[in-house]
C-alpha cells in the first residue's frame, strides 16, 4: 500500500496534469470556431469548382480527346499510385492522426493486393512513423508543415505544384489524398478523394454550370487553367478540413483527459484520506495501550 506521502506527491502531480488538460481543451475550443469556419467557407467554392470541371471535361470527349490536359486524361496507365496523406504535426488529439493514416494503409493494401505499385507523400509528420513501419521505403516525399499556426492557400500551391510536377515527371499514374472531413468536435470522417487526374462523374452533366454557353477560347484551353486551380484548391480543402478535424478531436480527448483526471483524484483523495484516518487510529491505539501500560 501507498504510504500518505506517496498518495499525497500522486494526487498533487494528477492536479497538475489535470490543469494541463483543461488548458489544451480551452484552447482547442477557441481555435475550433475559426477553424470550422474557415471549412465550412471552404466546402462551396471547393465542389462548385469540381462541377464545372466536371461539366468543362465531359465536353471533351470524356476527357481523354485530343488536345486534353495529361491532367485530366491521365498517363494511360494505372500502375502507380500515389497516396498524399495530410496529417498534423502535433499530438494529443485522440485517434485523428491515426484515423487517416488507417485509411491511407487500406487502401494501400487495397492496391498491392491487386498488383500496384505504392507511393506515399506525407503532408504533416505524425504519420510518417506508422507508414515507414508498415511499408518501409514508400515515402517519396514529405511537405514540412511545422512552421505554419494554420493552414495557408501557399501551402496547398506548393504542394499542388510538387504533385503536378512529379506527375508530368511519369513518379505516379493516380494521386489519392487522405483527411479527416470534419462533422463535429465528435465526429471526424477519413476520407479519400482522387485529385489526379481529376475522376470524372459517370453521371457528369455538360451543362451542369447551369446553362448551355459557349466558351472562348475553347473548353481546352479553360481546362489547362482550371485543372491545376483545382487540385490547389482541393488540397486546401483538405488541410482546412484537417485543422478544424483536429482542433475537435483535441478538444474532445482533453475533455476526456480532464474528466479522468477527476476520478481519479477522487480515487486517490478517498484512499488518502482512508489511509490517513486507519494511521490516526493505530496512533490513538498505540497511546491507549501506552497509558494503560503506566
Amino acid at each position: 500500500m501507498a504510504s500518505l506521502k506517496e498518495l499525497k506527491l500522486r494526487i498533487g502531480s494528477v492536479k497538475s496534469t489535470q490543469k494541463i488538460t483543461k488548458a489544451k481543451q480551452m484552447v482547442a475550443a477557441a481555435k475550433l470556431r475559426k477553424a470550422q469556419a474557415a471549412a465550412e467557407a471552404a466546402r462551396p467554392y471547393s465542389s462548385r469548382l469540381e462541377a464545372v470541371v466536371a461539366s468543362l471535361a465531359s465536353k471533351i470527349a470524356g476527357g481523354s480527346g485530343e488536345g486534353a490536359s495529361p491532367l485530366l486524361a491521365g498517363t494511360g496507365k494505372d500502375d502507380v499510385h500515389l497516396l498524399v496523406v495530410a496529417n498534423s504535426d502535433r499530438g494529443l488529439a485522440g485517434a485523428f492522426n491515426a484515423n487517416i493514416v488507417k485509411a491511407a494503409r487500406a487502401k494501400a493494401d487495397e492496391l498491392i493486393a491487386q498488383g500496384k505499385t505504392v507511393r506515399f507523400y506525407l503532408i504533416g509528420r505524425k504519420g510518417r512513423p506508422v507508414i515507414n513501419r508498415t511499408f518501409p521505403g514508400m515515402i517519396v516525399a514529405q511537405y514540412d508543415t511545422t512552421g505554419a499556426k494554420e493552414p495557408g492557400y501557399n501551402q496547398a500551391e506548393e504542394v499542388a505544384h510538387e504533385l503536378t510536377r512529379m506527375y508530368l515527371d511519369g513518379k505516379f499514374d493516380v494521386a489519392h489524398l487522405f483527411f479527416s472531413r470534419f462533422r463535429s468536435a465528435l465526429v471526424q470522417i477519413p476520407t479519400e478523394q482522387q485529385i489526379i487526374p481529376v475522376k470524372i462523374p459517370a453521371d457528369a452533366d455538360s451543362n451542369a454550370i447551369g446553362a448551355t454557353v459557349e466558351y472562348e477560347p475553347s473548353e481546352e484551353a479553360i481546362l489547362d487553367d482550371l485543372l491545376p486551380r483545382n487540385i490547389t484548391v482541393q488540397i486546401f480543402k483538405a488541410l482546412l478540413e484537417n485543422n478544424a478535424s483536429e482542433q475537435g478531436a483535441s478538444m474532445t480527448a482533453m475533455d476526456n483527459a480532464t474528466r479522468n483526471a477527476g476520478d481519479l483524484i477522487n480515487k486517490l483523495t478517498i484512499q488518502y484520506n482512508r489511509s490517513r484516518q486507519a494511521a490516526i487510529t493505530t496512533e490513538l491505539v498505540e497511546i491507549i495501550s501506552g497509558a494503560e501500560a503506566l
